[in-house]
C-alpha cells in the first residue's frame, strides 16, 4: 500500500515537471516570491495624500456645490406639496368654503330652478346673499347689477352662481393685496398683529412665519407680545419652532409695551428682514385694553418713526357680521392696513369677506381654511369667488 502510494506522487511529480518546462523556457529568468515592504516618504509627502476633504475643498479656488440643499429640498417639499392628494390650494380652499358655497348653491337651486327672474324672484335671492352674511348693502348691490340684464328671462342655478361668481370677483379685486414686506426699505419691517381673543392671531403669525422664512427665506423673528395669558405665548413658542424662527419672549405679566421696544431693539442688532409682534386678545369694547395697544405703538415710535409698517387685523369668519364691528373698534385706535381672515372652513359665513371689502375697502393679504401650516394663503378674488359661490 505504501509503495503503490510512493510510485503515484512520483507520477503526479513527473507530470508537474514537463508540464513546467512546457510553460517555461530553461533560459527564462528565475521569478522572485512578491516582498512586502514600507516605502520612504518625506513628511510633506505624508501630510500631502492624507488631506481631509474639508482640507482639500479650502484649497479648491471654487467651493464645490451641492446638487441639493436644505433649503432647496424644504423648498421643493412645498411646490410638492400643492399638487398632493389635497389638489393644491384652489381645491384647499374651494373645500374649506363648502359650508358656504353647498348652502348658498343649494338654496339658489331650490329658489331658481327653470324659474323666470322676476321681483319676486330677485327678493328671494337678495334674502339668500344677505344670509351668506353678504349684509344688506352687498346684497341690495349684487342683486341690483344681476338683474340688469338677465330680468325676466328664464335661467338655471348654475348661470346664476357663476355671474354672481363673477360680480363678487369685481368687488374683491380691489382689495386683493398680499402683504408686501419689501415694499420699502425698513429693516426689520414690524408688523403688529391684532386681533380679539379666539380669531386665530397665534396661528396665523406662525404660518406668515412659516410663508417668509422658509419659502421666501427672509430672516424672520416674533415677539410675544401678548403677556397677559401663559397660553398665548407659549403656543406662539410652538409656532416658531415650526416655522424654524426665534421668539423674544418675558415673563407673564411684563409690560407688553417693553416687549415690543426691546424686540425691535433686537431686531435690528440681528439684521432681521421681518419682525411680527403679537399683541393682547383684547376685546374691542374693552377701552382700557384698547388705550394698551395705542401705548404699544407710541413706544414702537420710539425707535422707528415709521414702525409699525404694517397693522393687521385678524378676523374670525365664524363671527359674521360681528367683523365688521371689530374691523370699526380697532380702526377707531390703530391705523389698521389690511386683514387676515382665519377659519372660512368651520362655517357658513364666507360672504362677509364680500361685505367688509364692500364696506371697509382695507387690503385682505390672506384668507385660512385650516389649521396646517400650509392653509393660509394670499388672498386671490377670482379664486375665492368662484369657491365660494361654487361656480367651478
Amino acid at each position: 500500500m505504501v509503495f503503490w502510494r510512493k510510485k503515484k506522487n512520483e507520477g503526479a511529480q513527473e507530470q508537474e515537471h514537463h508540464d513546467d518546462r512546457l510553460l517555461h523556457h530553461k533560459d527564462d529568468p528565475d521569478l522572485e516570491p512578491p516582498t512586502e515592504y514600507d516605502s520612504e516618504m518625506d513628511e510633506a509627502t505624508k501630510a500631502r495624500l492624507n488631506k481631509s476633504e474639508d482640507k482639500i475643498i479650502e484649497e479648491l479656488d471654487e467651493t464645490p456645490t451641492p446638487d441639493h440643499t436644505q433649503d432647496g429640498d424644504l423648498k421643493e417639499a412645498e411646490e410638492l406639496n400643492d399638487f398632493a392628494e389635497e389638489g393644491g390650494w384652489f381645491s384647499r380652499l374651494t373645500k374649506g368654503l363648502s359650508k358656504s358655497s353647498n348652502k348658498l348653491g343649494q338654496s339658489i337651486g331650490d329658489v331658481f330652478t327653470k324659474r323666470k327672474l322676476d321681483d319676486a324672484a330677485l327678493e328671494e335671492l337678495e334674502d339668500l346673499l344677505i344670509v351668506a352674511d353678504m349684509g344688506p348693502k352687498t346684497a341690495a348691490k349684487l342683486v341690483t347689477d344681476f338683474s340688469q340684464n338677465r330680468f325676466d328671462k328664464e335661467i338655471d342655478s348654475k348661470e346664476i352662481q357663476r355671474a354672481l361668481a363673477e360680480q363678487v370677483s369685481e368687488i374683491l379685486k380691489p382689495v386683493a393685496k398680499p402683504l408686501d414686506i419689501e415694499a420699502n426699505d425698513a429693516k426689520p419691517f414690524v408688523i403688529l398683529v391684532c386681533g380679539v381673543n379666539g380669531a386665530g392671531k397665534t396661528t396665523t403669525i406662525g404660518k406668515l412665519a412659516h410663508e417668509y422664512h422658509v419659502k421666501q427665506h427672509k430672516k424672520v423673528m416674533i415677539a410675544a407680545g401678548d403677556t397677559f395669558r401663559a397660553a398665548a405665548v407659549e403656543q406662539l413658542d410652538v409656532w416658531a419652532k415650526r416655522a424654524h424662527v426665534p421668539l423674544y419672549k418675558k415673563d407673564i405679566g411684563a409690560d407688553s409695551a417693553a416687549v415690543a421696544y426691546e424686540a425691535l431693539e433686537q431686531a435690528k442688532a440681528e439684521n432681521v428682514d421681518l419682525l411680527m409682534i403679537d399683541t393682547a386678545g383684547r376685546l374691542q369694547n374693552k377701552k382700557n385694553l384698547m388705550e394698551e395697544l395705542a401705548k404699544m405703538l407710541r413706544v414702537i415710535k420710539k425707535q422707528d418713526e415709521s414702525a409699525p409698517h404694517a397693522v393687521v387685523l385678524v378676523l374670525d369668519s365664524t363671527t359674521g357680521q360681528n367683523a365688521h364691528s371689530q374691523v370699526q373698534n380697532f380702526k377707531d385706535v390703530v391705523d389698521l392696513t389690511g386683514l387676515v381672515v382665519t377659519k372660512l372652513d368651520g362655517s357658513a359665513k364666507g360672504g362677509v369677506v364680500v361685505s367688509l371689502a364692500e364696506e371697509f375697502g382695507l387690503p385682505i393679504h390672506a384668507v385660512g381654511v385650516g389649521e396646517k401650516i400650509e392653509d393660509l394663503s394670499p388672498f386671490k378674488a377670482d379664486d375665492f369667488a368662484q369657491a365660494l359661490m361654487g361656480a367651478k
